[in-house]
């Protein structure tokens, strides 16, 4: 007979769903660093030395600090790409039910009686609050 066919699982590479938190982490260790474990130890350096002691320059801020504008680009634009992800449904790794057991569905809000408001859309076709009665000024 005809053999079952498996269906592929989708095998991404650790690095592929693990950059964007590897990124924020190497920017964190690389600022604790270069503001407060260096400066210390500069400072040790030079008594130990029994030179004069300078300040130290944070080698992060050297060139107006375009290392830190590059990594606030590089996390930002990751943080709203991920954003996208989510919103989309395409999340690679959806939050699963604890042990195994459906969530419960949320119960509906209660709806006090009043006059429908007219619902107007804004941007990318979300709904936009109404107006209100009286404009501020």
């Amino acid at each position: 007979m005809s053999e079952e066919q498996k269906p592929e699982k989708k095998d991404e590479d650790w690095m592929q769903k693990k950059w964007r938190p590897a990124m924020g982490w190497m920017y964190m260790g690389i600022c604790t660093l270069d503001m407060a474990v260096f400066p210390v130890l500069w400072c040790v350096l030079q008594m130990i030395q029994h030179t004069t002691i300078t300040q130290w320059q944070p080698l992060t801020l050297q060139g107006a600090g375009l290392f830190h504008v590059a990594m606030g680009a590089v996390l930002g634009i990751a943080a709203f790409g991920r954003t996208q992800e989510k919103i989309a449904g395409a999340a690679v790794n959806p939050t699963p039910a604890v042990s195994g057991t459906p969530l419960p569905a949320p119960t509906p809000a209660p709806v006090a009686a009043s006059a429908p408001a007219t619902v107007t859309t804004g941007f990318n076709g979300k709904k936009a609050p109404p107006e209100p009665a009286f404009p501020e000024i």
